[in-house]
């Protein structure tokens, strides 16, 4: 009878913007059968490139990386290679960063505290065409969801409160009136199911809507 041929390993990216991380992640890779890492980068703009030279079979991306983030890098990624299967591994794990990565089209969420085999185990389910979504990072999305979302200027707005500035100032900074900002206030109070600006402001930096530079 003939033998079984072996399936061929899955060809893995790893685009992570810290050198020690990437030589972790594909020192573990490499020691496992059926997994082969073909590829390594620290920025998002050279993903993008890599993977349209090498076509991996799944790409591991972290989210904050130079010259293009990972967000960005998994959007221009699956516009020319919609087929293209994505995991997410990073340490940010706010509602904003899970929703924003799963809507351009990340096919898992992992955080880089995961154990080595759970990895392994989503990068084999999402190179099946499966997606991987821990329950607590599928609760913080919930949680997104659960709110109406904001618009561009609301958010334009939130930041600065964030940033600690009054009605007045944020006005001037947008070139809006006051009257306009306590609209945008309002409805931002609203959406977030919060009753003044100091629990928008902590909410948006928890939920990651917002950061401060």
């Amino acid at each position: 009878m003939p033998q079984d041929t072996p399936s061929a390993p899955i060809r893995v990216l790893i685009a992570d913007d810290h050198p020690v991380v990437r030589q972790g992640l594909a020192a573990m890779l490499t020691r496992k059968s059926g997994v082969s890492v073909v590829g390594e980068t620290g920025n998002g703009r050279e993903v993008v490139e890599l993977f349209r030279r090498l076509r991996p079979d799944v790409t591991l991306m972290d989210l904050r990386m130079p010259q293009m983030d990972g967000g960005e890098a998994i959007a221009r990624i699956r516009a020319e290679f919609p087929a293209a299967r994505i995991l997410v591994l990073t340490t940010y794990d706010t509602d904003e960063d899970i929703y924003q990565a799963l809507r351009v089209g990340a096919m898992g969420f992992l955080l880089k505290d995961t154990p080595p085999e759970d990895l392994l185990e989503a990068i084999r389910a999402v190179h099946a065409g499966r997606k991987r979504i821990p329950p607590a990072v599928a609760e913080k999305l919930s949680e997104h969801l659960s709110h109406p979302e904001l618009t561009a200027r609301e958010l334009e707005v939130l930041r600065l409160i964030a940033a600690g500035q009054s009605n007045k100032e944020i006005g001037t900074t947008l070139f809006i009136s006051e009257s306009t900002v306590r609209a945008h206030l309002g409805n931002i109070l609203n959406k977030l199911s919060v009753s003044d600006r100091t629990q928008a402001a902590v909410l948006a930096l928890r939920r990651g809507l917002v950061r401060l530079e």
